[in-house]
């Protein structure tokens, strides 16, 4: 493998770093894989969540992270605006639990809902969650200054970024003769409701 022996170490640091933090079941993730299993504008939403990181990352790396220590009341908006949005995002789920019902349909288009709203909800659980700052704006962009190269570390958590969120839209389909059955769907619901009210319980006991 000479091609990657010659990168620089601090790319694969990036990646590493960058990967771990994303891994863990969160909100974005949660409203990445029901869009991959929906088959529903797959191709944005993991663009958006990907995108999203990449500028909050690039952010970091630049040195932006002390804009919060200049203006205090950004933590708390943003702390509290997330919290509310979980809550509601995650009562939401739930009802759809409770009511049942769905299932995927063999062959499901992207026509079903508009992208506009899917966009806008995505965006929503990515910038209104003060985790995500601090994930990648602080920690990535903190550890990046510990690198001679901290521009190529930045790189490197951004390709894990893209490499995940991708990964999960597009692997989702491989669950689909799963949630052929609504019960798949109720489970899922569910899961994804306890998810985002636990994010947002965690918010505002912080």
């Amino acid at each position: 493998m000479p091609l990657l022996t010659s990168l620089p170490p601090s790319l694969f640091a990036g990646f590493g770093l960058g990967f771990s933090l994303i891994l863990a079941i969160g909100a974005q993730n949660a409203f990445v894989l029901r869009q991959g299993l929906r088959r529903q504008h797959v191709f944005w939403v993991c663009l958006a969540c990907a995108g999203s990181d990449a500028l909050l990352i690039a952010a970091g790396v630049l040195g932006f992270g002390s804009l919060a220590v200049a203006f205090p009341w950004f933590e708390p908006v943003m702390r509290f605006g997330g919290a509310a949005f979980l809550a509601w995002y995650g009562a939401r789920s739930l009802l759809a639990a409770w009511r049942g019902g769905e299932k995927l349909d063999a062959g499901q288009d992207a026509g079903k809902r508009p992208l506009l709203p899917v966009l806008t909800t995505v965006l929503a659980l990515t910038w209104l969650n003060p985790h995500v700052y601090l994930d990648t704006v602080v920690l990535l962009g903190s550890i990046s200054a510990q690198y001679a190269d901290p521009l190529v570390f930045g790189l490197g958590a951004m390709l894990a970024s893209f490499t995940f969120f991708f990964s999960l839209g597009y692997g989702a389909s491989l669950l689909a003769p799963v949630f052929a059955r609504p019960g798949a769907w109720q489970v899922l619901d569910v899961l994804v409701g306890l998810t985002m009210w636990a994010i947002s319980l965690k918010l505002l006991l912080m």
